[in-house]
């Protein structure tokens, strides 16, 4: 406890109410004598005994040596305790009131001007009785012979005499060392405490002038602070009033001085330098550590260096670590040393020190949870220290880790009765010496990308942490990489060469959106960071690994793995145990290197063991080109499918709409659903079946929701039962959770689940019944969910029974102590009664006579006195051993219980497969469900020419917030145009129809009906697009330049099954090259390429040019004109033509623009507006003999037998368009 004291014994000693007087204190000096009336003719009798006006009084002692001196009058070294709660102006009227009363309350012709002062004129003023007002400060300084923890056990013997205000004093001074376990939330002020000086006075205080400053020797605790006056003798008054009359420890009194003659306002007394000086064995109080700085304590922390002694700057600066010099560890306090050996190589983290009941930050990292979480700043010792309640951590460690820090955790890895049976065990010959502090360990560090603990987790959906290792092959970037879910323990490899634009590589970002990333130092490319933090969040953690060190080679990462053992087969093998997927990337430079990185990295979380050894590592492709839609990255952000435009959240977007999963790990599998829809027709009709009939037969849909709606999170839960770190409460949730799966799916079998993906996958269900009958009966349940505790049956675990006997026998002798105490005193109402950490105490009546000397008493109420006898305190001690023994083996069970429920892991990790697996599909029926009407089942055709076409068509996403939305047909491709040209006015809703029209092709090639009345398209290979104008100044890339680089990908990577769009090309730039490129573009697309879309633009030039091509069909969106007004009407709706034009005065005068502003603009626009001449330009050359510009250049390439870019589709169109002159 803050501001408790102990015995010699190191004991902590009981409070002052409950500790038996001793004959000690007859020596120590009282308050009552200040209450004694005293004489000039006042003196001692032979026998020892003080007589005053014909009384004798008993006097301490055979001389009187412990006497202070009278004060000079006003002097300001008086010891008389002012009270700084009493009101200043009432002190000099409540001294005259006592003038006429005595001791004995009789009134006198001189009185008393104080309790302690003489009745002739000449004695000293300003003496007056101690207020019990005093305010009395919390001690917060803690003993530095040793740590007091909450669960120890010392019960202190009621005969040891008690050090009050010098032993609580010296807590204060000379307290170096601080391990106690309850944590202060609030400072003392610094008015309140009160140094050495203030509580000595100098050997002279007599009216003569004064000898030089001494200080007087401490008193000994077995004397009192309070020294008497020449002229009162002491009185005795026994040794309960001496025990009534215990002052305030540490109190402000002394720090005022009064002279009631000279009742001037009250001064605050300045600090006695001179005499704290005289005394070179007083230790000064040392400055309070949260008002200064902590560089101003330890000087290394102004000059920040690393490790290795390199300063920041340098090359090789490592920020996570910090240099402490080796002086300082010697000057060290034992705690203080533990600390900054962890601290030094955590400087880039916060670490939660555990001290008893409480985590606490310390110096630098106390400083920012301050700042920034307003936590209480106090001392520890010489260090500055903010804490948190052990039971808040999970709560505090999320805020941090919300913020962007990583989190370390130091837990104690014993309690203080194991520290003291440590330390009994070390005083024993040839053992080495102990620790004086409780050992503590690092027990995890905890990042953003890398948590486990589920209350940790903030949402289902993974988090990833990313190593990536760049190089380059044949003038191509080439990028290893590795990621791990660690709560799940998912790791996953990708490596492939990518283009110049990084494509692959931003898609991965984008789908994967890690929450850390491990680099390797100035290896990887400014393209490659730019991607990265373009499509991560603020709060993404950037680790630069040093090379070959830390981001290990492929060589070292081989052999590190093997060394560590992680995988091993019966034989004892090694790598032949290696994971196949690992056994494939082993002589892949790259991404092994990747994965060594990861690997060396949760080595200093001290998770990879945990993680690598349930071997669930799989390959990963973010551009499945063979099996999946491909959406690359842009097109994922374009389309808002993972996150809106608005500020970066899920409200509005695509998967939000679809994922009615109900089940944590069947999120996580429906994201990469949605990341990679399905291509093959044959597995979308699969999945558009199962969908069909989970509507049509809601049995199965409704039992599954309804019976695991609270199913617990069954994935990242078994990875962290193999790691041994899960909660009791935990596993019995998992196990719970697997009965009622296993309830769930007999059910749904008895009902019928017909054949399909959905009768696969419930026949494919493991058989666990005979694995979970074992584990209901394995421990007991109730106990286990009540006190987290697994309690085996009899009989099973042979070590538990053992110490669940030895407790028992322990128990069952405190019971045959308490009958026979009962017996020996007479009385049956003796009984055990616990008083906090003091368990067992002899309760005994009070009128119970004959009480053992030896027993000592540890407290009392009115009615009862309780005792510890010897023999009581030995079965206490072997009691709480042990426990402390059974709570060992206790903790040791529940990894044996872990480490056979992971026997199973891979039955137990197929059935949440397969209940994902369930989950997504009823997700699509429910989704496809709640569209409303009109929605449909897609058809999907087998076609030469790709075909989209689609009728009555919503945008999902808006629905549920309209209700008037318009539907629109659309139809791209089969025996029509692939590429409608739209035009329209601004804000007419011709982003809506590209988006939407992606959007229903997604949601077909997941298994999902589509918001229309009806659906047909040909499976689409990849979606792309080009939308919105944006610049990327970071990069150093305009709005054109983006446009130009995005538009690229598109003519580089499009085949004529993918699906394009184009909104606004070439509005970057000048409306000349602006229409030109998009000309150009269009062109190609259109007659080259092949592939279905739109192209949406403002240059009607270009409906009139491609107006005979036969792969270009002209649309526009449908609006009403009030030119008068110069207002707009906009119907939304799709139809063949071509826009009348933008009307973007209108759309300005509509937001409004001046008028004056506007009738200008409209004045310059029909003068100088380039296209609107094109227009008319083209109209002129189309009566005469006109060929578009784009058809002459395919003639000239024919004509000069350039055919490397002319396939036979190219000429077929040509050919077209020729004859459509």
């Amino acid at each position: 406890m803050a501001g408790s004291f102990k015995t010699p014994n190191g004991t902590p000693a009981p409070p002052s109410t409950l500790t038996k007087s001793t004959s000690n204190s007859k020596n120590q000096t009282l308050i009552a004598g200040f209450f004694k009336k005293s004489t000039p003719s006042t003196h001692t009798t032979t026998d020892g005994m003080a007589k005053s006006g014909g009384s004798i009084l008993p006097v301490n002692g055979p001389k009187m040596k412990n006497r202070i001196k009278s004060s000079p009058r006003g002097s300001d070294q008086s010891l008389t305790p002012a009270p700084s709660s009493d009101a200043v102006e009432n002190l000099v009227e409540e001294v005259q009131e006592t003038k006429n009363v005595n001791m004995n309350g009789h009134g006198s012709p001189n009185g008393l001007p104080s309790p302690a002062s003489a009745v002739d004129d000449g004695a000293p003023k300003g003496f007056y009785s101690p207020s019990r007002k005093a305010k009395k400060a919390v001690n917060y300084a803690v003993d530095v012979e040793s740590e007091e923890e909450d669960d120890g056990f010392n019960p202190t013997p009621g005969t040891k005499p008690r050090g009050r205000v010098s032993k609580r004093r010296k807590t204060i001074i000379e307290s170096d060392e601080d391990d106690d376990d309850i944590f202060v939330a609030d400072a003392v002020e610094e008015d309140d405490m009160v140094g050495e000086e203030d509580l000595v006075v100098d050997d002279d205080e007599s009216d003569g002038p004064k000898s030089s400053t001494r200080k007087r020797k401490r008193p000994s605790p077995k004397q009192s602070i309070f020294q008497e006056h020449p002229a009162v003798e002491r009185l005795d008054l026994g040794d309960d009033m001496e025990d009534n009359m215990e002052m305030p420890a540490v109190s402000t009194a002394q720090q005022w001085a009064y002279d009631p003659d000279s009742p001037t306002p009250l001064q605050r007394r300045p600090p006695n330098k001179s005499a704290k000086a005289a005394n070179p064995m007083v230790k000064a109080v040392r400055g309070q550590a949260h008002k200064t700085e902590p560089s101003q304590r330890y000087p290394w922390l102004a000059d920040i260096r690393d490790i290795d002694r390199n300063a920041p700057g340098h090359p090789e600066y490592d920020p996570r670590t910090i240099y402490v010099p080796k002086l300082a560890f010697e000057k060290f306090s034992p705690f203080e040393k533990q600390y900054w050996e962890i601290k030094q190589k955590l400087w880039d983290t916060i670490v939660f020190f555990k001290k008893g009941k409480f985590y606490e930050l310390y110096e630098n990292d106390a400083t920012i949870g301050h700042q920034i979480f307003d936590l209480k700043l106090t001392d520890r010792v010489n260090m500055r220290m903010v804490g948190v309640p052990e039971a808040t951590l999970p709560t505090w460690v999320n805020q941090f880790v919300a913020k962007g820090y990583k989190i370390a955790v130091v837990d104690q890895m014993e309690s203080a009765l194991g520290k003291e049976m440590r330390e009994r065990d070390g005083k024993q010959p040839g053992t080495a010496k102990v620790d004086k502090v409780i050992r503590r360990e690092l027990a995890s560090v905890i990042t953003s990308g890398t948590l486990v603990d589920s209350s940790m987790l903030q949402d289902d959906m993974a988090v990833y942490c990313v190593a990536i290792k760049e190089s380059e092959q044949h003038g191509r970037p080439a990028f290893g990489i590795a990621f791990v879910d660690a709560a799940s323990g998912q790791f996953s490899l990708t490596d492939f060469v990518d283009d110049v634009e990084y494509t692959k590589f931003e898609t991965f970002v984008a789908q994967i959106r890690p929450r850390e990333l491990l680099l390797e130092k100035t290896c990887i490319s400014i393209k490659a960071l730019r991607i990265l933090k373009n499509n991560s969040a603020p709060t993404t953690l950037w680790n630069y690994l040093k090379p070959s060190k830390e981001f290990w080679t492929a060589d070292i990462a081989c052999r590190e793995i093997d060394a560590g053992r992680y995988f091993v087969n019966d034989n004892g093998g090694n790598a032949e145990a290696w994971p196949t997927v690992l056994q494939e990337a082993r002589g892949k430079e790259c991404v092994m290197s990747a994965f060594g990185a990861l690997v060396q990295y949760l080595r200093t979380l001290q998770i990879e063991r945990e993680l690598l050894t349930l071997k669930n590592v799989s390959w990963y492709d973010p551009i499945k080109n063979a099996s999946s839609l491909i959406l690359d990255g842009k097109t994922l952000i374009n389309l808002e499918v993972f996150a809106n435009s608005f500020d970066g959240g899920p409200d509005g977007t695509l998967f939000s709409v679809l994922n009615r999963c109900i089940t944590a790990f069947g999120k996580r599998m429906f994201q990469q659903w949605v990341c990679h829809p399905l291509m093959d027709e044959a597995k979308i009709n699969a999945r558009l079946d199962a969908v069909e009939s989970l509507n049509a037969d809601v049995t199965v849909r409704d039992q599954f929701v309804s019976n695991l709606t609270k199913l617990p999170d069954l994935e990242r839960m078994i990875s962290r039962i193999h790691a041994g770190s899960c909660k009791v409460q935990d596993f019995v949730r998992v196990i719970n959770g697997f009965e009622q799966i296993d309830y769930t799916m007999s059910i749904v079998r008895e009902a019928g689940s017909g054949g399909g993906i959905v009768g696969q996958l419930i026949s494919n269900m493991p058989d666990m019944r005979e694995k979970l009958e074992f584990w209901n009966s394995a421990f007991d349940h109730t106990k286990a969910k009540e006190a987290g505790l697994l309690i085996p049956e009899r009989g099973q675990e042979e070590d538990f029974d053992e110490g669940q006997d030895r407790i028992e026998a322990i128990l069952a002798d405190l019971e045959t102590l308490l009958k026979r105490t009962r017996k020996e005193l007479g009385s049956t109402a003796i009984e055990y009664r616990d008083n906090g950490k003091e368990i067992y105490q002899l309760e005994v009546p009070i009128k119970v006579k004959g009480i053992p000397k030896s027993w000592d008493q540890m407290s009392a109420t009115q009615k009862v006195k309780r005792y510890y006898s010897p023999e009581l305190r030995t079965l206490i001690r072997q009691y709480q051993e042990a426990q402390e023994t059974h709570k060992q083996i206790i903790k040791e069970l529940s990894g044996r219980f872990f480490a056979k429920f992971d026997e199973d892991y891979e039955t137990w990790l197929a059935a949440v497969k397969i209940i994902a697996h369930l989950d997504c599909l009823i997700s699509l029926a429910r989704s496809s469900y709640a569209l409303g009407e009109p929605a449909c089942r897609p058809i999907f055709v087998d076609d030469s020419r790709s075909l989209i076409e689609i009728e009555d068509l919503r945008h999902p996403c808006i629905l549920p917030n309209v209700t008037d939305f318009i539907p629109n047909d659309v139809k791209l491709g089969g025996d029509t145009a692939n590429i409608s040209l739209l035009t329209g006015a601004n804000a007419a809703g011709k982003s809506t129809i590209l988006r939407m029209t992606c959007i229903a092709v997604i949601m077909a090639q997941i298994g999902c009906f589509v918001p229309a009345s009806h659906a047909r398209l040909t499976p689409v290979d990849r979606i792309m697009s080009r939308l919105g104008a944006n610049d990327n100044i970071f990069a150093a890339q305009s709005t054109f330049f983006v446009e130009l680089a995005e538009t690229k990908k598109i003519l580089s990577e499009a085949t004529p099954r993918s699906l394009v769009i184009l909104d606004e090309l070439g509005r970057g730039t000048s409306s000349y090259d602006g229409v030109a490129v998009a000309q150009a573009v269009l062109h190609h697309v259109a007659t080259h390429i092949g592939c279905i879309g739109f192209f949406a633009t403002h240059y009607h030039s270009l409906a009139a040019e491609f107006s005979k091509h036969p792969e270009i069909r002209n649309r526009r969106m449908r609006i009403h004109v009030d030119d008068e007004n110069r207002r707009v009407t906009f119907l939304y709706k799709l139809e063949d033509g071509v826009a009348e034009g933008s009307f973007g005065m209108h759309c300005a005068s509509m937001c409004g623009i001046p008028s004056k502003v506007v009738e200008r603009a409209e004045v310059a626009a029909r003068e100088w507006e380039h296209t609107s001449k094109l227009k008319e330009s083209l109209e002129v050359a189309r009566k005469g003999c006109w060929v578009p510009l784009g058809m002459q250049s395919d003639v000239s390439w024919l004509l000069k037998e350039v055919r490397e870019g002319f396939e036979k589709r190219g000429m077929d169109v040509l050919r077209r368009a020729v004859e459509g002159l």
